[in-house]
């Protein structure tokens, strides 16, 4: 029996907050036909998953009726802890996973927004296909953090991302502090994310806690209407406090600093 394979389906960045815009404002057509092919997912969240078959459902019939698509979510340690370190046990559960694709059923592994196992979970699917010698083919579609980084003027050429950063006020102060001498050092721009109800603190930190000569950039609700991108010296923000307030800071951002 053949192999199936695994696409890795990349789906809108708003959430399903705005989803009146048509699904084809954010995933080409070959994305799109893909999609509609798939009756096996492998999922971050399954009620968001079928909202965004229903919208592939919309301009292109599923293959199979909604009620009739295998959702299978993955592990809740996934979404705690993240899945890029090795695990055993997550190994097992990805594998698991994927009984399917051993079957001969092409499957999506799909995330709550962007591009799957990208700031999101999602590698141990990956890593676990391709040990199983399933064939893995990403799809194209929006990714956030390039998006942000292509607009922010930062070092396109050198960059980390590097996730989240401490809550706590002294431990985030130190951590911003290391990571901004590593991208003056190394001319490498570095990529923060934060949940959207902790975005204005961590920018207010972020201004006040790297240098004045520092380039700091924010991009807030990427692709939706309400998007607004500001790339300045901190200085700058410094001047400005107004910018801080005209950004839809409650919606997902990512954060950006270089020199």
């Amino acid at each position: 029996m053949s192999l199936g394979r695994l696409f890795l389906v990349p789906t809108p960045l708003d959430f399903g907050v705005d989803s009146s815009l048509p699904i084809t404002a954010w995933l080409p057509d070959a994305t799109l036909r893909s999609a509609s092919t798939l009756t096996h997912w492998i999922s971050e969240n399954a009620k968001s998953t079928r909202a965004f078959l229903k919208r592939v459902d919309a301009v292109l019939p599923l293959a199979a009726p909604l009620q009739a698509q295998q959702i299978s979510e993955l592990p809740r340690s996934a979404h705690k802890k993240g899945d890029h370190r090795p695990d055993a046990e997550l190994d097992r559960a990805a594998r698991a996973l994927l009984a399917p694709a051993l079957q001969g059923h092409d499957m999506g592994l799909v995330s709550e927004a962007g591009m799957p196992a990208v700031a999101d979970p999602g590698s141990a699917v990956v890593r676990a296909a391709h040990a199983l010698g399933i064939e893995v083919r990403p799809l194209t579609g929006p990714v956030s953090l390039m998006l942000a980084l292509a607009a922010s003027g930062l070092n396109g050429q050198q960059f980390a991302f590097v996730g989240y950063v401490p809550q706590d006020a002294a431990e985030r102060t130190q951590r911003l502090k290391a990571l901004e001498n590593t991208a003056l050092k190394l001319q490498q721009a570095q990529l923060l994310i934060e949940t959207p109800y902790r975005n204005a603190a961590l920018l207010a930190a972020l201004v006040q806690t790297l240098q004045p000569g520092t380039r700091l950039a924010v991009a807030a609700g990427l692709g939706l209407p309400a998007q607004a991108i500001r790339s300045a010296t901190v200085a700058d923000w410094r001047q400005h406090p107004g910018w801080a307030g005209a950004l839809p800071l409650n919606l997902p951002a990512v954060f950006m600093l270089g020199g």
